[in-house]
């Protein structure tokens, strides 16, 4: 006598508790003895395609980087002397963009005042150029992207750690944008004869690399800073510490200029950034972290206390 003997096996994805997968075996078999035999060797192959299955699933627990929590006395926030060498050949460089443009001055008095709109002109744009530039990296990329992913895992520390930068020495905060600023002001400033061209790329790469300072300055306490930078911070000629506190809080979405937060809110009441955002996801489907809800990782730890 024949009988048809169907087994079910029921079980869950690894990755996704409400999703099963169900399978079915016949099997016709002539007395007990060969249907006991029959239900072990199916057994045996669903177990042993739920093992392939377990294997080949992405693992349940996704690689975190852990970010290393600076101390007062880190060796990272200190000045080398090939940092000071950097931060003194981008101090030149932009001098001598800004000199060749005030001795074409001298020279012609009729040129009095285009240069100093050209120079107004360059630290309006360094502000706006630092704030497109302070988004793209704080949204996109990590520290694998090629030439810019060292300051993308740092400005990612900043965000976890803002204190660090009102304790890193001068020339260890510039000296990166120093660098910069080295290999592209200075064969612009000595190529060019140009007065207002030359007052432009002083000022404008005066800004950029000393943006950084101006960072710090923003995250320092009042009664620590000096009173000439109080009074720029307070006139709007320096980003202030009450703007730029703004960008440390949740959404982290606004507030992205550092030189004198002039277009910030520009582009943030017209939404220049979101707009932005969109246009990548939708034509690159890229996703920038502020849309992702804030997590540890954008939370700020307080100063350690000293010994």
């Amino acid at each position: 006598m024949s009988i048809s003997l169907q087994y079910k096996s029921v079980f869950r994805h690894p990755c996704d508790p409400h999703k099963c997968y169900r399978q079915q075996f016949t099997a016709r078999v002539q007395c007990a003895a060969t249907t006991r035999q029959s239900r072990t060797k199916d057994q045996q192959a669903v177990a042993a395609n739920e093992l392939q299955l377990l294997s080949s699933s992405p693992p349940l627990v996704i690689p975190t980087v852990t970010l290393k929590k600076p101390m007062l006395d880190d060796p990272d926030l200190q000045s080398t002397w090939t940092h000071r060498a950097w931060v003194a050949s981008g101090s030149i460089s932009i001098l001598v963009s800004l000199l060749k443009s005030a001795n074409s001055v001298a020279m012609d008095p009729n040129l009095s005042l285009e240069p100093v709109v050209a120079g107004i002109v360059g630290y309006l744009l360094a502000d706006l150029g630092s704030g497109v530039y302070h988004w793209a990296i704080d949204n996109y990329g990590d520290a694998t992207t090629p030439v810019v992913g060292s300051q993308i895992e740092a400005f990612q520390g900043h965000h976890r750690f803002p204190w660090t930068i009102t304790r890193r020495e001068f020339a260890n905060n510039l000296h990166a944008l120093a660098r910069v600023i080295t290999f592209t002001v200075l064969p612009i400033s000595l190529a060019s004869d140009e007065p207002l061209f030359n007052a432009f790329v002083g000022m404008f790469g005066g800004c950029i690399m000393f943006s950084q300072q101006f960072h710090a300055w923003a995250h320092g306490t009042k009664s620590k800073l000096p009173p000439l930078v109080l009074a720029l911070q307070d006139s709007g000629v320096l980003v202030s510490r009450a703007e730029h506190g703004a960008h440390h809080r949740a959404p982290y979405n606004n507030n992205y200029c550092i030189v004198s937060g002039a277009w910030n809110k520009i582009l943030d009441e017209n939404n220049v950034f979101e707009a932005l955002e969109m246009i990548l996801y939708f034509r690159l489907g890229v996703r920038p972290r502020s849309w992702s809800e804030p997590n540890s990782d954008w939370t700020e730890e307080t100063l350690p206390m000293e010994q």
